[in-house]
């Protein structure tokens, strides 16, 4: 079978991946992809696996330099993208991330996210009270993106006036990650990168001085047996929360929607028993995933489904399309918002699980809630557009009527 089912830069196949993620677990489930230079794994079982495998880490520069690995080093004016992302959790391996991993969940705790239900539901509720009221627009702009940045900004402690630079900054950043971005691009990130930092170490240091309630000044006095974030870590840290935690956000609300848009039934199941919002909010995770694909770099020679991978080199992990594999999941395309197992792996597993997901599952439970009650006659006004990227995958907009 020719790989060319695969295209990660086609819009037909952005658009619908999974005829070919289908195609690829029965016939190549593990196999090279020329132009990214990866081994891509498609079967839930070796993703599954190989999450959870220590031989693989999400860099490998605490156990070779780029040359050693074979690698070509960073570009010079990648520098300070590149410190600030290996600042936080992300992108290290243990000792550094258990470490980091250690200090973050001290400030953010599941009580302390917990404590962010009201204000999630008020600030949902008041965006959908307002879209409702204006006959709908674009759910994508008016819902789905000023939720998890304000929530964000909340938590973190942005003041409201701050709170418009921070979609920006956070997309600019994102388009880094996509594969074999091109030089425009990087630049963008790299100019975003460093005016996030300017802007969070200045907030940070006032925070020092002058505590407040909020995560910002929570990450600044944190401690763990004497050992505490470094201003750095503490900005990196941040910009991860954002990051991670709003992009994937919105992409996760834009594309959950169109889902029940497609599935007119199972829409009208949730409209009639809210009771079913907490596996609805699972299947539509699993369903559509929003961050497709996680990369991940072979640290030791690995083997997967009988293939032979060097250290050295760098896997694709298809979550999307391990969520939608028929070993795991009965029937796996149908949207069922009852379905119960339902071990998806779209928050990832293994030491870098998503450490947003009780965040992200609040923020997506209390948005469907607010717009079913705000607009409960929500439809379609317009066939939405993919925007180019696989590796975060959502709608440019998506145009709604109440």
């Amino acid at each position: 079978m020719s790989d060319m089912s695969y295209d990660p830069w086609s819009p037909e196949f952005v658009g619908n991946p999974y005829p070919a993620f289908e195609r690829l677990r029965e016939e190549q489930p593990v196999f090279f992809h020329e132009p990214t230079e990866q081994w891509v794994i498609s079967r839930y079982e070796d993703v599954d696996a190989l999450l959870r495998d220590r031989r693989l880490g999400r860099s490998y520069l605490h156990v070779a330099s780029h040359e050693e690995f074979g690698r070509e080093p960073d570009a010079e004016f990648l520098r300070p993208f590149w410190d600030l992302v290996r600042a936080g959790m992300l992108d290290v391996e243990p000792p550094t991330h258990t470490r980091l991993r250690r200090l973050v969940s001290k400030a953010f705790t599941a009580r302390m996210v917990e404590g962010l239900r009201p204000t999630i539901r008020r600030l949902a509720g008041e965006l959908a009270d307002g879209f409702a009221a204006r006959g709908g627009g674009d759910l994508l702009a008016e819902i789905a993106e000023p939720l998890p940045v304000n929530v964000i900004a909340e938590m973190l402690g942005v003041p409201a006036e701050d709170r418009p630079l921070l979609r920006p900054w956070s997309a600019d950043i994102c388009g880094m990650y996509e594969l074999n971005p091109p030089e425009e691009t990087q630049r963008t990130a790299v100019r975003a990168a460093v005016e996030f930092s300017d802007y969070l170490r200045e907030l940070s240091r006032s925070r020092r001085d002058a505590p407040r309630d909020d995560l910002i000044s929570a990450l600044a006095r944190v401690a763990d047996e004497g050992d505490r974030l470094t201003e750095d870590e503490l900005i990196g840290t941040c910009v991860l929360l954002l990051n991670a935690g709003h992009e994937a956000t919105v992409n996760a609300t834009g594309n959950g929607w169109w889902s029940l848009f497609r599935n007119p039934a199972e829409l009208e199941r949730l409209r009639a028993d809210p009771a079913l919002l907490p596996t609805a909010v699972e299947e539509l995770l699993r369903h559509d995933t929003p961050a497709p694909m996680f990369e991940r770099w072979v640290l030791e020679d690995i083997t997967v489904a009988g293939c032979a991978i060097p250290r050295g080199a760098e896997v694709a992990l298809l979550f999307a399309s391990a969520n939608r594999d028929p070993a795991v999941f009965p029937d796996p395309n149908r949207l069922d918002l009852s379905r119960d197992p339902n071990p998806h792996i779209t928050f990832g597993l293994g030491i870098h699980y998503c450490l947003g997901a009780p965040l992200a599952r609040i923020e997506l439970a209390e948005s469907y809630s607010a717009l079913m009650r705000a607009a409960p006659e929500m439809r379609l006004a317009a066939e939405p557009k993919w925007k180019p990227g696989f590796v975060l995958r959502g709608l440019e907009a998506l145009y709604v009527e109440c």
